[in-house]
């Protein structure tokens, strides 16, 4: 199943040169707006508890799903990229050695995407869309597996609720 999917994704790169700088541009370099937007609005907040939980909640989430459970679950299980798997040259550069279950850009920006939909609705659910275009051009590129994508955001998803769980006060009983 994976691999159907995979190659159904995939198969919409190398076909037009204008989808190709969209794919790769969604996959390599539309992260760096997501993550801009939301130092902007955060810095922007003017009550500063409001925004230091909110820049706490958006860095420790990030922390631990990028930087700490991705990192365990590659330590333990390793997949070839589907561009080392298959023998063919991705549209982006990546490493043919690097782990790519679970995919480290989904863990990231979906951690970001919670974070964002926690603090203000409306523009969360514009990082959720923008992470899973994310998620869904680093398939078309070549450089993961559908359940790659799919376990990124599920640590996300882990790690943002350990975190708003950590941060949220306690009602006193």
């Amino acid at each position: 199943m994976d691999s159907s999917v995979f190659n159904a994704i995939h198969s919409i790169a190398g076909q037009f040169g204008i989808l190709d700088a969209l794919i790769v541009f969604f996959a390599k370099y539309f992260g760096y707006f997501l993550v801009l937007g939301a130092a902007i609005f955060i810095y922007k907040e003017k009550d500063w508890h409001k925004r230091f939980y909110y820049f706490a909640l958006s860095v420790l989430t990030i922390i631990i799903s990028r930087g700490i459970l991705a990192e365990i679950i590659r330590f333990f299980y390793f997949r070839a990229r589907p561009f080392a798997a298959l023998g063919f040259e991705p549209l982006v550069n990546h490493s043919a050695t690097a782990a790519s279950f679970p995919s480290g850009h989904a863990a990231f920006y979906f951690a970001l995407a919670l974070a964002m939909i926690s603090i203000d609705k409306k523009r969360g659910w514009i990082y959720l869309a923008g992470a899973a275009l994310i998620g869904l051009a680093r398939v078309a590129a070549g450089v993961h597996w559908p359940s790659d994508i799919l376990a990124g955001a599920i640590v996300g998803l882990i790690s943002f609720l350990v975190v708003e769980w950590a941060l949220v006060p306690k009602q006193q009983q």
